[in-house]
């Protein structure tokens, strides 16, 4: 009874969202929430002053994900309304008019690289605008983009869902390598699969087959550095790929190689000033190296943009009020509970890196007054919705977590593990990709399902290595359908109450993932 009535608010959520006539996102989240308190007061008698202080983390908590959207969009019309994003265009249409190469080396090898360097949200965040400016269709794009934001998950941000996600398990540096590798591989072998079910989306089977040699050359170009330098280290795998891969792929389709030829994709467009490429690139540059400082703690700028030094605090009814040297904004002891809250206005990528590349484009684009306001103005009324679906969605993870072993996510996790037994290393990526579903984050799922995955893995003899290896490419995975990476996408393009087509369309490719992991795991133990 108690699994049942623990699953049964995300079993409505999904049904609400993906129904013919659905429910719009802003309405079935903050409904879900209500629902699970409900059912956390009622059946499982949660305290109520835990279940308002998790409440008020969650309303809190919304600040981190639309601050790096608003962000997002603010460069994004900036570029627009300067005519950078015009400029930018026309040199990927010289470099290929061929629409595969153009969704290859945005929607794959770029969103790959930044990926590796800031993570977030942002690939889809940066690559969906810059595709739609191409042309593409804005709804198939924003499928494209979440669905195409998976591989590189799992090392994404310099490597923090498996070096700071798997942290607490107390693991030798030797057992985290063998994660990485391991992780490495099932998501190389996924990358032949969902980048085409991903362009599937927007182009047609006779494109994607008249163009295969290109899209697999782009995507070993990637998976290839991607699991070698996976093999010695934790950090860089994504960043290294992504690097790596968008140069040969630009190369690849400069040059035609692998691409179908018709007379529609010679190079009918006007030589770009080389200048005015560099100047439309710019922001992107900035961007990537402004993400790399901050994020290699060699820089040193990582630690100090993360500082919890306190230079003022306060106490209220509420919890105790503290801000740090660094801008760390935090409340602690929320409502006398141990509930806290903490937001690194420097660290977040919202106003480090995109609102700080903004006020250079500006002048760099010499772009007038009425401009900015217009950019400021389309960024405004894009928000307010998708802030009430993100509250609704991070309180409802917040009560879904609340009561530790005996929390609601925490009894689905153990209902299917002892359902499972040994079969577990067939299904144990799904949890990870529930744990991203949830929390919007392949790290938090880590963070949140790590020890239920060592704990199963220790009680039926299972390696270790591989189960944590699935629970992150799992984690992974679990970013396409995700709805906090929904919502943010959706509200950067610009579409509403699309929330549920996205994940029908979304689900056919994470589970496809998860198939190729079932079997890697399959192989992996018959051989042992």
């Amino acid at each position: 009874m108690s699994i049942l009535l623990s699953a049964l608010p995300i079993l409505l959520l999904i049904w609400a969202m993906t129904k013919r006539h659905s429910v719009p996102s802003h309405i079935a989240l903050p409904s879900t929430a209500l629902l699970v308190a409900a059912i956390q007061y009622g059946y499982f008698e949660a305290d109520v002053r835990l279940m308002l202080a998790n409440s008020v983390a969650g309303i809190l908590s919304v600040l981190t994900p639309i601050s790096i959207v608003a962000g997002a969009i603010l460069l994004n019309r900036v570029l627009f309304y300067s005519g950078a994003e015009a400029v930018l265009s026309r040199w990927l249409k010289s470099v290929s008019q061929n629409k595969v190469a153009q969704l290859m080396i945005i929607g794959w090898a770029f969103a790959f690289m930044i990926e590796g360097a800031s993570g977030f949200g942002t690939p889809a965040a940066i690559a969906a605008p810059i595709l739609i400016g191409l042309g593409f269709p804005i709804l198939p794009v924003a499928v494209l983009t979440l669905t195409m934001n998976s591989i590189p998950v799992s090392f994404g941000a310099v490597g923090t869902p498996i070096w700071f996600g798997l942290s607490g398990l107390s693991l030798t540096t030797q057992s985290l390598h063998e994660v990485a590798q391991h992780t490495a591989l099932i998501n190389m072998l996924a990358a032949f699969v969902v980048p085409i079910m991903a362009l599937r989306f927007v182009v047609s089977w006779q494109d994607i087959r008249s163009n295969l040699v290109f899209i697999l050359l782009s995507i070993l170009s990637c998976t290839v550095p991607y699991v070698l330098v996976a093999q010695w280290n934790l950090e860089f795998p994504a960043l290294v790929g992504g690097a790596v891969g968008v140069m040969l792929s630009v190369i690849l389709a400069a040059r035609g190689v692998g691409l179908a030829t018709s007379t529609t994709d010679q190079n009918s467009e006007a030589v770009l000033d080389s200048k005015e490429v560099m100047k439309a690139l710019s922001p992107f540059m900035l961007l990537i190296a402004i993400l790399l400082l901050t994020r290699l703690p060699s820089v040193g700028l990582k630690q100090w943009l993360n500082s919890t030094l306190p230079i003022g605090q306060w106490t209220s009814y509420i919890g105790e009020f503290e801000v740090s040297r660094s801008l760390v904004f935090g409340l602690h002891n929320i409502l006398g509970t141990d509930i806290s809250w903490q937001y690194k206005s420097l660290y977040v990528p919202a106003l480090i890196p995109f609102v700080l590349v903004v006020f250079v484009c500006v002048p760099l684009f010499r772009m007038s007054l009425q401009q900015v306001k217009l950019a400021i103005k389309d960024t405004g009324g894009r928000l307010r919705l998708p802030c009430v679906s993100l509250i609704g969605a991070l309180v409802m993870v917040n009560l879904m977590m609340q009561g530790e072993a005996s929390s609601p996510m925490f009894l689905i996790a153990q209902g299917f593990s002892q359902v499972l037994g040994e079969s577990w290393a067939f299904t144990a990526a799904l949890l990870g990709a529930l744990g991203s579903f949830f929390s919007g984050s392949a790290t938090v799922s880590n963070l949140t399902f790590g020890a239920i995955q060592l704990e199963i893995a220790q009680s039926v003899g299972l390696p270790v290595g591989l189960i944590l290896a699935l629970q992150s490419a799992g984690a992974a995975m679990g970013n396409m359908v995700c709805i906090n990476n929904i919502i943010a996408v959706s509200t950067i393009v610009g579409i509403s109450n699309k929330e549920g087509l996205i994940i029908t369309r979304t689900l056919r490719p994470m589970l496809a993932y998860a198939l190729i992991a079932a079997l890697y795991s399959y192989g992996f133990l018959w051989l042992l």
